[in-house]
């Protein structure tokens, strides 16, 4: 049995030590990290999973950044430990969390993904959204949380003000 809650101070350790264990060498070096740079992760959207135990199963953050004068959120990083890899985890604290920030009230979420499995949960590639480089076109998507957020939003990707 997991459950979930919003990220809390005394979390911020333990999930950093959760992305290194899922993710390369270098994670930090990624353009994404950038624009997270001094900026807090959205508070009441970033959410852990612990089990009947107490130990980190899971974790989703999100950021505010601008696209071209519009407000986002960046999803990521998301992780899943390895023991619980496989369990639907990943996509339960993904819907989660979109269904959260779409109450409330934010429009637009982008991330950089693989789109085969982002594209289940309904994000598409931005056209004319530009991530700082080294980042793939093909690998930055969108999800509108109310009706075409994204229409119209082009421009470079930066920190939130």
């Amino acid at each position: 049995m997991l459950s979930l809650r919003a990220e809390t101070q005394e979390d911020w350790w333990e999930v950093e030590a959760l992305y290194d264990l899922c993710f390369a060498p270098g994670r930090e070096a990624l353009s994404s990290y950038r624009l997270r740079d001094g900026v807090p992760p959205v508070s009441g959207l970033s959410t852990v999973a612990r089990d009947s135990d107490g130990i980190l199963a899971g974790a989703i953050r999100y950021w505010p950044v601008d696209v071209g004068g519009h407000v986002a959120l960046l999803l990521g990083p998301i992780a899943v430990h390895p023991t619980h890899q496989g369990e639907g985890l990943g996509g339960y604290l993904i819907r989660g969390s979109l269904e959260a920030a779409r109450t409330c009230g934010w429009a637009r979420v982008m991330l950089v993904g693989d789109a085969p499995y982002y594209n289940r949960f309904g994000f598409e590639r931005l056209n004319g959204v530009e991530m700082p480089p080294p980042t793939n076109p093909d690998r930055v998507l969108g999800l509108s949380l109310t009706p075409s957020a994204w229409d119209g939003v082009t421009g470079k990707v930066t920190r939130a003000a």
